[in-house]
């Protein structure tokens, strides 16, 4: 069975996202049932056979990106256009076939936010690379 990451974005995607407040400002009971529903997430992959892993990445403020010995380290700080692929966290999932790794990310994509409303966050889906591709 392919695996394959369901990468989650701070913020956005290939269009403007809906604003919403960073999760330090939401009510308390928002932020449980967030959490809560992240839970479930993972306790239904592990029922189906579906899960590998998932982790959350801190929201941090400043981060550096290594291009290797010889490059200097960018440091960003804010929203800039390179910043916007900042990855929130992630799910590692085995599934059966593409189709099925895009139904979990539609799932993953409706977690409750402020007042309960869903998300409908930017979900990638990347393919894991199982095998060295083949030099033709």
């Amino acid at each position: 069975m392919p695996k394959y990451l369901l990468l989650k974005h701070y913020r956005g995607g290939p269009q403007d996202h809906r604003d919403v407040p960073p999760m330090d400002q939401w009510a308390p009971q928002d932020v449980e049932a967030h959490m809560a529903f992240l839970k479930h997430v993972a306790e239904l992959l592990e029922k189906n056979g579906e899960y590998v892993d998932a982790q959350a990445l801190t929201p941090t403020q400043t981060w550096v990106r290594y291009g290797g010995p010889d490059a200097a380290p960018v440091t960003t700080d804010g929203p800039h256009p390179e910043t916007s692929d900042l990855v929130a966290g992630w799910y590692m999932i085995d599934v059966d076939s593409f189709e099925r790794a895009v139904e979990l990310a539609a799932y993953v994509s409706s977690e409750p936010g402020p007042g309960g409303t869903p998300l409908y966050e930017w979900i990638d889906i990347r393919e894991v690379m199982s095998e060295i591709p083949a030099n033709d």
